[in-house]
């Protein structure tokens, strides 16, 4: 095989490859929720509930959260509130207590655990029959709980994960990248409802059967792993758009970075301790869901290298290849563009959309290189701007 043939094959498979995970995959989803959707049951239940507030040093934005907790449209005879707290050491613990005689239950982690393990923790303390989490960033709409409830009438159903909607009232840039991403990933959630399961949730608001919850290792994303872990019980998790909450962006490019690799780590760790969820063979379209939304989007990177260098060995010899790689560096490079004038404080308005793709991307390959040296998250830092409280 000559070197010019070889760096064809190179070029068409990993440009094919990147198509599939940003294109081919979420048509695929697309299709298959629509050609064979899976329905859910709903109907208007009231189990007993536990809201589970995740906290560490959350002295800014606790208060409000307990307050936005009272206001959700629920009985409150069936409605349980605890605030576990991972070794906090600013005023979180005593704005909880003050709270205390209207019944907010304070549960304490020490020393520092990390959130799942905090999880775990207030699991054990709680009663109610459906576990619902949230952070103690996260505003709910009243009506969050009476929406999430009613899938559980579904038998199939054992996690309903909620809406997030990212909100930035500074008008950031980096927040409107994220923003535009979560877009795309919430749409791409409600086809894998759909068509056969979430594999996985957003953190903030999310709910499972308490007879479904298994305790999780200190270092998993609790987010990800939880709709593995319900689907090996036989259950699905399912997306629902009703039940909506806010949360605010990282407004820095470097935080949604930091944040970004500590997550795809956690989630390198979860899909090697569960590979075998990604045979297709034995666990049908969830491992296909898998393999595309996690796997190959992290290799997104890699694909992107080999075909840059391939275009790069092929420019010479045919226009085509010259034009792809130049467009190429052109993204490159206004990419780095954007992010030397962020860090310089300016506007960089459009610029914004590549260099959040870079960023993803270089997280990637970060949060993996990361797994492969071994190392683990447990412990987590807010790294949300805390300048202003929210009002």
């Amino acid at each position: 095989m000559s070197l010019t043939l070889a760096a064809q094959i190179i070029f068409f498979v990993s440009a094919a490859l990147v198509f599939y995970v940003y294109f081919g995959y979420p048509i695929l989803v697309f299709a298959i929720a629509r050609l064979r959707p899976r329905p859910v049951t709903r109907s208007g239940i009231e189990p007993t509930v536990s809201i589970i507030i995740a906290a560490y040093n959350e002295e800014r934005d606790i208060r409000l959260k307990i307050e936005n907790t009272f206001e959700l449209e629920y009985p409150r005879e069936k409605l349980e509130i605890i605030v576990v707290s991972d070794g906090s050491t600013d005023s979180t613990d005593s704005i909880v207590r003050e709270f205390a005689d209207r019944g907010v239950k304070l549960v304490r982690q020490d020393p520092r655990g990390g959130k799942t393990a905090a999880q775990n923790l207030a699991v054990e303390h709680s009663s109610g029959e459906i576990i619902l989490f949230s952070d103690a960033t996260s505003i709910y709409r009243p009506d969050v709980i009476n929406e999430i409830v009613a899938n559980f009438a579904d038998e199939s159903v054992g996690c309903v994960a909620g809406k997030l909607i990212y909100v930035d009232p500074a008008e950031s840039t980096v927040g409107s990248a994220a923003r535009s991403y979560w877009s795309y990933e919430t749409l791409l959630k409600q086809s894998e409802s759909a068509a056969c399961s979430l594999i996985g949730v957003s953190g903030c608001l999310y709910a499972v059967r308490r007879a479904n919850y298994l305790p999780m290792y200190p270092e998993a994303c609790s987010d990800f792993l939880i709709a593995t872990l319900v689907y090996k019980q036989g259950l699905r998790t399912i997306y629902e758009p009703g039940a909506v909450c806010t949360e605010e962006t990282n407004r820095q490019s470097n935080k949604e970075m930091r944040m970004r690799v500590r997550v795809i780590s956690q989630t390198f760790t979860d899909l090697w301790r569960n590979r075998e969820m990604l045979n297709p063979f034995k666990i049908g379209f969830y491992a296909i869901q898998l393999i595309s939304h996690k796997v190959l989007r992290y290799g997104v990177p890699v694909f992107l290298a080999a075909s840059v260098i391939s275009a790069a060995m092929l420019a010479p010899g045919a226009i085509i290849f010259l034009l792809v790689f130049l467009s190429q560096m052109i993204f490159l490079a206004a990419a780095i563009a954007a992010w030397v004038l962020e860090r310089m404080g300016m506007k960089i308005g459009p610029l914004a959309i590549p260099l959040y793709f870079l960023l993803t991307n270089i997280a990637s390959l970060a949060g993996f290189l990361q797994f492969l040296r071994g190392e683990r998250y447990a412990a987590w830092e807010p790294i949300r701007d805390t300048d202003t409280a929210k009002v």
